[in-house]
């Protein structure tokens, strides 16, 4: 099962892959692209948890894989491991890893290029391997390796207060090596991978509308490359949105009801969190690039955010060019709000 967003992000991705571990046996959260600037947020018998660096069926004690098409920064990492009730994670040797120069390059840049960014250093640290400063999570085990590629790193950003920077990562990746575990893809054959995406197909590297969009192909494409699958569960909102700058067309501020659980604010990189009424073509834009990779698969809806703005769910439907096996609603965060639709 891949879980695909089919906008701009946000459609309630964690939400569905949560709903979708609860009705799994031997379920596995495998996420294939993106990387630790994900925010998915999930609320499991009362507990509520914004997910960055783990798989949003951790709450119920389901296992991550973080494959080699996500990059993996330890800081981040270690902070939410110590949030959450000792949650089980494979990582792939080959995932590039974030540094504290990475971020401190994507912050201040950012300002200037307004390109759109969380500020967490995916893009920079995705450039950065393409230049040949490469780090990757193997190199973590080795720590006079580790080291020098960090001292290679600091100079290609000529980073300042370079050390120190140097010394607070290595403390951390001390910590952090005690609790991933390393694995490649044959992890995927003990269990039931439920394919988690970051990011929407209308923000894919190849897809989106540039210079806005994200370093990562989002569509089903990685996933379909790491392991066979049957269904595809495409997940939108009842209504548009976008953080930050570039295209949204109808865009305006809609009468929200139900919204307190909204954890998508102005963000200080990001930009405005900003809302518009569905758009039939840009949502059947988005189903046509994906069928590039999952045509024959079983294709399923899932439309979230339904009590904060009421659709029509069978018109919406009559204009899609896709048949759904299967169409879910989510009237709320939690997995009891969502139902399959007739």
């Amino acid at each position: 099962m891949i879980v695909i967003g089919a906008g701009f992000g946000d459609e309630g991705k964690g939400l569905t892959t949560s709903f979708l571990c609860s009705q799994t046996k031997n379920p596995l959260v495998v996420r294939f692209n993106g990387g630790h600037q994900a925010g998915h947020t999930v609320v499991y018998e009362g507990k509520h948890h914004i997910f960055s660096g783990f798989g949003s069926g951790s709450l119920q004690g389901v296992p991550t894989y973080w494959s080699e098409y996500c990059t993996f920064y330890p800081c981040s990492f270690l902070r939410e491991f110590k949030l959450l009730d000792n949650p089980v994670i494979y990582v792939n040797p080959l995932c590039p890893v974030t540094t504290p120069f990475d971020i401190d390059f994507n912050r201040s840049s950012e300002k200037v290029k307004k390109h759109g960014s969380v500020g967490m250093g995916f893009g920079a640290t995705l450039q950065r391997q393409e230049d040949y400063y490469k780090l990757f999570v193997q190199d973590l085990y080795v720590e006079s390796v580790l080291i020098a590629k960090l001292e290679g790193i600091a100079k290609y950003y000529k980073a300042e207060n370079a050390k120190e920077e140097i010394e607070y990562f290595v403390e951390s990746v001390r910590e952090v090596k005690n609790i991933i575990k390393l694995s490649n893809n044959s992890i995927m054959k003990i269990y039931n991978p439920i394919f988690e995406g970051a990011q929407g197909i209308l923000l894919d590297m190849d897809f989106g509308f540039f210079p806005n969009v994200t370093r990562s192909n989002t569509t089903s494409k990685n996933a379909l490359s790491l392991h066979p699958s049957q269904e595809v569960y495409y997940v939108t909102r009842s209504y548009l949105t976008r953080h930050g700058n570039g295209y949204l067309p109808n865009e305006k501020k809609l009468n929200l009801i139900n919204n307190e659980n909204e954890t998508n604010k102005t963000h200080a990189y990001q930009g405005e969190f900003r809302t518009a009424e569905l758009d039939t073509s840009l949502l059947n834009y988005a189903l046509h690039c994906d069928n590039h990779f999952s045509e024959g698969l079983k294709k399923n809806l899932v439309i979230t955010c339904m009590d904060q703005f009421e659709i029509d769910v069978q018109k919406l439907l009559s204009k899609l060019d896709f048949h759904f096996d299967k169409v879910y609603i989510s009237r709320g965060p939690s997995l009891k709000d969502i139902s399959q639709f007739k």
